[in-house]
Formats: C-alpha cells, sequence, structure tokens
C-alpha cells in the first residue's frame, strides 16, 4: 500500500495500470488462507456487502452502464477488501497493532524527507514524476509555485492519508512511551509538525486536530495523563520554534494559510467547507439526491476513476465525488442508503467497543478511532490508496480491541 505509487511512478512505470490493483490478489490470497483456516468472519456486516455486491453487479450489466468490468471493479471493494477488516481483526491482536505503529512512525522519517525534497523541486523532477513516468508530475495544485507532495504514492491524498495514520500512533505513543523509543517518537513527532504544512492539506490539518481532541477526551477520562499531555503540547510548541527559524518550515507554513484563505473564499470557511461539505459527507444531500436516482442505480463501478476511464476514456467522476453521493448514485436509493447505513452501524459499534476500552484505561482504540471513524462510515473507498487506508485501519482498530489472537485460542483449544 505504501510502496504502490513508487512502483507505477519510478520504477515500473510500464506496468503502472495493472499496479493499480496490485493489493487485490494479496487481499484474495488472504481471504483464501483465512477461510482454510477457519477465521474467515461471516458477520452480518460482510454477509449483506456480499450480497449487496452480487445484485448490483447484475443490475450494473444489464440495466445501468452495461459494461461488466467497470462492475467488478466496484463489486471487488465489497467481496474481497471490506472482509479484511474482519480478517486483520482476528489474525493481529494488540500487540501486534503496536508494532506495525512503530515501524510506522520509523517509515515517517524518511518519508518526510521525500515530501519536502517534492515540495521544494520543480514537476518535473524525478522526485515527482507522475503515474507511468509522466514528466508533468504528480504534484497537485496548490500554493502559487508550491504543489501538494505525492509522497511514495500514486496521487496527493496518499499523503494526508499516511500521516493521518502516524497521527494516531503518535498521540497514543506520548501517553505509553515505554512501548517505544523515545528518540524515535521525538523525530517522528517532528516528521508529522513539518508534514503538515508541507502536504498542504487542509484535510491533514483537521485530521491533527481531530487526534488532538480525542487524546484531550481521553485525559478527561484518566486525569493522572494530564502532565503528560502538557508535555506533549510543550514538545510540540518546541519543535515548531525550532523549524520557525530555519526558512524551509517559514515558506510551508505561510503557504498552508494561504490556501486556507484561498478554500474559504471558495468555500465559505473552514467550517462550512471542509468540515460541513467534505467531512461530513453531505448526508441530507446525499438523501434528496436519493430522489431523484433511477431506483437501481447507474452501476456499481461507474463512480470510480476507473469506471469513469473505462466509460469515456477520461479519468473524471460521473456520478459524485463525495463517497455517500457516489454510492447513492451506483447502487440506487434502496441498496445504496442500506450500505450507508451498515458503515454508520459498524462505525457506531467500534466506537462503543474502543470507549469502553478507554474506560478501561487503554488509549491504543479510542486513538485509532480518531482518525478509523471517518474511514469506515465515509471513506472514500473509490479511489485505491484510500480503500486500502480505510481497510487497515478499521482492521487495526478491531485488531487493538483483542489481547490474543483467534489463531493464539484455536491452538489453545486443540
Amino acid at each position: 500500500m505504501i510502496f504502490e505509487g513508487a512502483l507505477r511512478r519510478w520504477f515500473l512505470p510500464g506496468l503502472a495500470t495493472p499496479l493499480l490493483i496490485v493489493r487485490d490478489p494479496i487481499a484474495l490470497w488472504l481471504l483464501l488462507k483465512s477461510w482454510r483456516h477457519g477465521l474467515l468472519p461471516q458477520n452480518p456486516y460482510v454477509s449483506a456487502f456480499q450480497v449487496i455486491s452480487i445484485v448490483a453487479t447484475y443490475t450494473a450489466v444489464f440495466w445501468g452502464h452495461g459494461n461488466l468490468y467497470v462492475a467488478l471493479f466496484g463489486a471487488r471493494i465489497f467481496f474481497i477488501h471490506f472482509p479484511l477488516i474482519f480478517v486483520i481483526g482476528q489474525i493481529f491482536d494488540r500487540s501486534d497493532v503496536v508494532k506495525l505503529g512503530i515501524i510506522a512512525l520509523l517509515i515517517s522519517i524518511p518519508m518526510t524527507l521525500l515530501v519536502a525534497a517534492q515540495y521544494y523541486s520543480p514537476q518535473s523532477a524525478w522526485v515527482n514524476r507522475g503515474v507511468g513516468g509522466d514528466i508533468n508530475g504528480a504534484g497537485f495544485s496548490g500554493v502559487v509555485d508550491y504543489y501538494r507532495p505525492p509522497a511514495t504514492f500514486s496521487f496527493t491524498i496518499g499523503t494526508t492519508l499516511f500521516y493521518s495514520f502516524i497521527g494516531c500512533f503518535v498521540f497514543y505513543f506520548w501517553f505509553h512511551q515505554k512501548e517505544i523509543n523515545k528518540l524515535l517518537l521525538i523525530m517522528a513527532t517532528a516528521s508529522l509538525i513539518a508534514a503538515v504544512p508541507l502536504s498542504l492539506s487542509r484535510g491533514l490539518f483537521i485530521q491533527t486536530g481531530l487526534s488532538f481532541l480525542f487524546s484531550f477526551i481521553a485525559i478527561c477520562r484518566k486525569p493522572q495523563y494530564v502532565l503528560r499531555m502538557i508535555a506533549i503540547v510543550i514538545g510540540a510548541a518546541l519543535i515548531m520554534l525550532i523549524f520557525s527559524k530555519a526558512s524551509f518550515f517559514q515558506t510551508s507554513v505561510t503557504n498552508l494559510v494561504t490556501r486556507f484563505e484561498m478554500s474559504d473564499n471558495a468555500e465559505g470557511g473552514l467550517v462550512k467547507g471542509a468540515l460541513g461539505n467534505r467531512f461530513m459527507g453531505g448526508l441530507i444531500g446525499t438523501i434528496r439526491q436519493a430522489l431523484d436516482l433511477p431506483f437501481l442505480g447507474y452501476g456499481l463501478g461507474m463512480g470510480t476513476n476507473v469506471g469513469g476511464f473505462i466509460l469515456t476514456g477520461d479519468r473524471v467522476f460521473l456520478i459524485s465525488e463525495g463517497e455517500w453521493g457516489r454510492v447513492v448514485g451506483e447502487l440506487g436509493p434502496l441498496m445504496g442508503l442500506l450500505v450507508i447505513f451498515l458503515r454508520l452501524l459498524l462505525g457506531a459499534k467500534i466506537t462503543l467497543a474502543s470507549y469502553k476500552k478507554l474506560a478501561e484505561g487503554d488509549f491504543l482504540a479510542w486513538m485509532l478511532l480518531s482518525n478509523g471513524l471517518l474511514a469506515i462510515t465515509q471513506g472514500g473507498w473509490a479511489q485505491p490508496t484510500a480503500l486500502g487506508f480505510s481497510i487497515l485501519i478499521s482492521g487495526l482498530m478491531f485488531a487493538s480491541l483483542r489481547t490474543t489472537t483467534m489463531i493464539n485460542e484455536k491452538d489453545k483449544s486443540q
């Protein structure tokens, strides 16, 4: 997931198209191996999504857009990737999640150096090479001559998702410093602080704020951690003070502020624009939209970039850029709203379980929820990188609730 974009942009550009779904065979292999060992869960969520994907594939081909490949590309989300949430939750346990978090923080340090190199390099530079070796670059429009860097991912959304993922663990480890090397934690924290302005991403800024808010709520449940929160704030302030002396940081912060101002003028402010329209998902607008849609929708997969490219020859959003609007547009009012309801229900379930763990004094699931709740309820599953991060963080949330894996339990019973 992390290096798929590097393969598509730098090392195997000629295979950029098939590498778009390079994780699918791995996901399918994981499902088959889990099934062989009795670890493939068949709960109401998995069953419902499998039935919906089968019915939606049929209706898309015969009453929708009529393209089987587009329908199958959309169906793979529900049939192959979604069940991995529960597979991860059964094969991993809490200790595995902590180990993965440490590895992620290690990766964040060189990743930030790469992001900085991309930010200050022209789009024609090798580090900014686009998918398929595109010399026009992979950066997305930002501020003046500065573009949003894609890091090792195919597109800039990967940078936002990666550091949003990192942020959960950074806050968690500050409360549990015995589980990680302190120097690594400081360097990863500095990497996150530097990445926020370098990414030119309002989404990452907001997500980091959400993780901080979840930390504050956690402290309210366990006041003895107040001193650690104060230490986090002071440490972050010191890092920002050191960075503020460097011209590279001053430039990136100034550009991020400018981007906020530009977006405020275009969208009516942070709350109405980035939070209201993007993060709240536009549920009311989606319900209104559903009333004007064909009952069976326009066809599964049509709302994805790949579906749009196959159907029109251009990478466009044929239905909606918003996730809930895309789902209802593809599946129609009945199946589309059912999918949204199931995702909200699953989000509520993991929220309650995470809060219960928090009440018991375990912060891990709660901090992962700061990123995973939006991912599981209205994350953009149409985009492969966003889908990958959504499935991973959702699976890790379930795994963090377990102190013993299903594998170990089966061994004990035998």
